[in-house]
């Protein structure tokens, strides 16, 4: 009984494993909209973000109707930053998409994201913790997470804030 619980506890730190500041990022592989497979150690040394994305929710919405979203991909990845937007909600639930549905919101939206990766278990979510949209994570050339939170200062859905918001 004793080993069947601490087993359970075991699975249950490894899966819901606290992400941290300065220390590695874990590594993941999903499914993106062109029918590839990639990997977070695809990208060692280079800086990538990860944007954590579902265009029904209204902060989504707001960052991606005023073109901030992408204008912050076009300007990093412009600069050889990687960006990975993770969508990661169940069939079912909004959001969702698939494969042929992510590659139409990539080119409706106008996305400069590299890939959108599909995380239809949540596990990928469950991993980093990200339980908002768009919940950013970023991490540097050593693989390190540097960085994880909000996009900006004001969490609110009105778009005339972004010009006054402090981005991180």
């Amino acid at each position: 009984m004793l080993t069947v619980i601490i087993g359970i506890l075991f699975f249950n730190l490894q899966v819901y494993a606290e992400v941290i500041n300065n220390k590695p990022a874990p590594d993941f592989n999903l499914l993106a909209e062109d029918g590839k497979s990639y990997s977070l150690s695809d990208y060692k040394g280079k800086f990538v973000v990860l944007e954590w994305l579902n265009h029904g929710c209204p902060f989504v919405k707001k960052h991606y109707e005023s073109s901030n979203m992408q204008n912050l991909q076009k300007k990093y990845t412009k600069r050889g930053v990687k960006w990975l937007s993770i969508i990661s909600s169940a069939p079912g639930k909004q959001g969702h998409s698939t494969q042929v549905q992510a590659l139409a919101n990539k080119n409706q939206h106008k996305s400069f994201a590299d890939h959108i990766l599909l995380d239809a278990t949540g596990k990928v979510g469950k991993m980093y913790d990200a339980k908002t949209t768009p919940h950013m994570y970023i991490i540097n050339k050593k693989g390190l997470l540097v960085y994880q939170g909000a996009i900006d200062s004001i969490p609110s859905t009105d778009q005339s804030d972004i010009s006054k918001a402090k981005n991180y």
